[in-house]
């Protein structure tokens, strides 16, 4: 069972919890029960539902049994405890490094970088490699007409990266589809015969009038009005502003969020702009690999500018595969920098919780390190908390 969304829809999904939550007035507040009723995630889920872990913050803490000799391994779970303990106070960053043959780097140490935000140098508290954090992603299909040629071999690499990434006990995937607006296909789930079956299950519907090769008889009168219209444009920006807030969002902070993204990057008819999904994106500490496909022969082939932007600025990395071959390496390549992270984490020395946006920066200092020009990836920057929740983040210029 699918469950289609609108950012419309979802902005009147989140007034009417809004007007929910003041006529609960000085009462009870909500049990998770009736929280989930407004989650989107659950729409394909009736026959077995998904419980969302608990946010760190909101999970007891226990003091650990002290050891006389703790291992290395002991000393790494300890310093990630840490971090989730105190992540309210902490800013965690997700990088990786690769050298110019495009190899990841799995040897730096806290010593070898530093971090600045907005210009200013960080203390760094900790700093980890990342290789079996759980994940939460979001496999998103671009299903428009351009897409129609292109289609079976994404659905075909996509079954093949879940095969080998997703650890049925710690992972979990949603799968979503758009044109002009967006379909969750499959909510979030560890299972991936489930996960299978959803994207095989993903389709390009032509609109009303379609004949093929992006060509639609004019005078064709639509289906269902401003839906069927809107079946046969692209809405990319608005999908991604869907599937991080309304899907990812409620994940726990302990798993690391990612969406994978397929699409020619030509958006049609989103109501908001590129800049408001990569927004969405950093709220939610959800990084976007997004992987350039469509088709040049009746279509103008890919935006690769707006492709780019859109991973780039979320701490992810775009692809461009020329075929079937090229494809399956760009999941490989996924799969890889997924489990060849760096965490590192510090104390903003900017204590004001204005909602303010903050420009990050992370720089190798190691000489030797240096001569090999290793390139990072990281998110751009991220939004401050804020001293109310009803407070709205101020935009980044």
């Amino acid at each position: 069972m699918s469950y289609r969304y609108t950012v419309g829809r979802a902005l009147a999904l989140l007034l009417t919890v809004s007007v929910l939550a003041g006529a609960w007035g000085g009462g009870l507040a909500p049990t998770r029960a009736q929280e989930q009723i407004n989650s989107p995630r659950r729409a394909d889920e009736t026959a077995q539902p998904q419980q969302t872990p608990a946010p760190a913050s909101a999970q007891p803490q226990q003091t650990p049994a002290p050891k006389a000799t703790p291992s290395k391994q002991d000393d790494a779970e300890a310093i990630d405890d840490d971090v989730l303990r105190v992540e309210t106070d902490l800013t965690n960053v997700l990088f990786t490094a690769v050298d110019k043959n495009k190899r990841f780097i799995t040897s730096l140490k806290r010593e070898d970088v530093r971090i600045f935000e907005d210009g200013t140098q960080q203390e760094v508290f900790a700093f980890q490699r990342e290789t079996d954090r759980a994940l939460s992603l979001a496999i998103l299909i671009d299903t428009s007409a351009s897409q129609e040629r292109t289609l079976p071999e994404e659905k075909s690499a996509a079954r093949g990266f879940i095969d080998t990434v997703i650890r049925p006990s710690k992972d979990e995937v949603a799968v979503l589809s758009f044109t002009g607006e967006t379909t969750l296909e499959l909510g979030l789930t560890g299972s991936i015969q489930r996960v299978r079956r959803a994207i095989e299950g993903v389709e390009f519907t032509p609109p009303s009038g379609y004949i093929g090769g992006g060509i639609v008889v004019p005078g064709t009168p639509p289906i269902s009005g401003d839906n069927q219209s809107r079946a046969g444009s692209t809405a990319i920006w608005d999908s991604v502003w869907v599937t991080t807030r309304e899907v990812l969002s409620e994940t726990s902070d302990k798993t690391r969020r990612a969406i994978i993204l397929l699409t020619d990057g030509v958006d049609t008819s989103s109501r908001l702009k590129l800049a408001e999904a990569v927004d969405s994106a950093l709220k939610t500490d959800t990084i976007i690999y997004a992987i350039g496909i469509g088709d040049s022969f009746s279509f103008d082939g890919v935006d690769e500018g707006s492709v780019r932007k859109i991973a780039e600025r979320t701490g992810g990395r775009a692809y461009f595969p020329r075929d079937e071959s090229d494809l399956r390496s760009a999941f490989a390549q996924i799969q890889d920098e997924l489990r060849s992270q760096y965490l590192v984490a510090y104390s903003s020395s900017n204590k004001a919780k204005d909602g303010s946006f903050r420009q990050l920066k992370i720089e190798v200092v190691n000489p030797e390190l240096r001569k090999q020009n290793l390139r990072l990836t990281y998110r751009q920057g991220y939004f401050a908390q804020t001293t109310t929740t009803t407070a709205k983040p101020k935009k980044r210029q």
